[in-house]
């Protein structure tokens, strides 16, 4: 199978499916992904948007990634995009690679970039050109749950990580700018207590957690 994790920003595709990615490698799917938005000057240093691109290859390779796909949009402010070259931007990706699975950002999350992005991302997957067979959204530390009185994140897919747990928290610490001491979110204390709480929930040591927007089955 083929399959494509839509990410805002660095980071959130490990966050939200790093252990999935790192699984369905492993299984030899090929697994892609896009990462939608990049840090600029002067708001992030050169030394910071230099290192930003070490950070996503040394993880992307962790994760068994296949290819990752660029659109350079600014950081924040994908409000400032028209809407029309986002969704054809995104259809174009979705037309290179023809993924049987899609993962897009959930549509509550706190950061408006997920939002806009969680939208544009089902204009991009219409079953018109291109059927994927299943949709979900993935839920990110310190958006979607800090977003929950927009969108409630209510998951309803869970995969078994448990062997490759490690793998994920490997490839976030290669994101050490985004890493915090806990109890912040984006500590690895936190991102080890969803995954064994999402564990829980199905009888697993750890797990990673979707909701399902679509599936078709032919």
């Amino acid at each position: 199978m083929d399959i494509l994790v839509i990410s805002p920003h660095p980071d959130d595709e490990v966050l939200g499916c790093g252990g999935t990615i790192a699984r369905m490698s492993q299984e030899g799917h090929r697994v892609y992904v896009l990462i939608v938005t990049r840090a600029y000057t002067p708001d992030w240093s050169k030394e910071f948007i230099e290192n930003r691109k070490k950070e996503i290859k040394k993880a992307h390779k962790l994760l068994g990634v296949h290819k990752t796909y660029y659109l350079n949009y600014p950081t924040v402010k994908l409000d400032t995009i028209p809407k029309k070259e986002l969704n054809d931007n995104l259809t174009r990706i979705v037309e290179q690679v023809k993924p049987d699975i899609v993962f897009i950002p959930h549509k509550g999350d706190l950061n408006h970039d997920h939002r806009i992005l969680f939208e544009s991302s089902l204009v991009a997957l219409r079953p018109i050109k291109w059927k994927v067979s299943k949709v979900l959204t993935y839920e990110v530390l310190s958006e979607t749950e800090w977003g929950s009185e927009i969108a409630m994140f209510k998951p309803n897919v869970y995969y078994d990580i448990t062997d490759t747990f490690q793998v994920k928290v490997e490839a976030m610490q290669t994101y050490s700018s985004e890493l915090r001491e806990f109890p912040h979110p984006r500590s690895l204390e936190a991102i080890e207590a969803l995954a064994k709480k999402r564990g829980s929930e199905i009888g697993v040591k750890y797990a990673e957690a979707f909701y399902l927007i679509r599936e078709i089955i032919s």
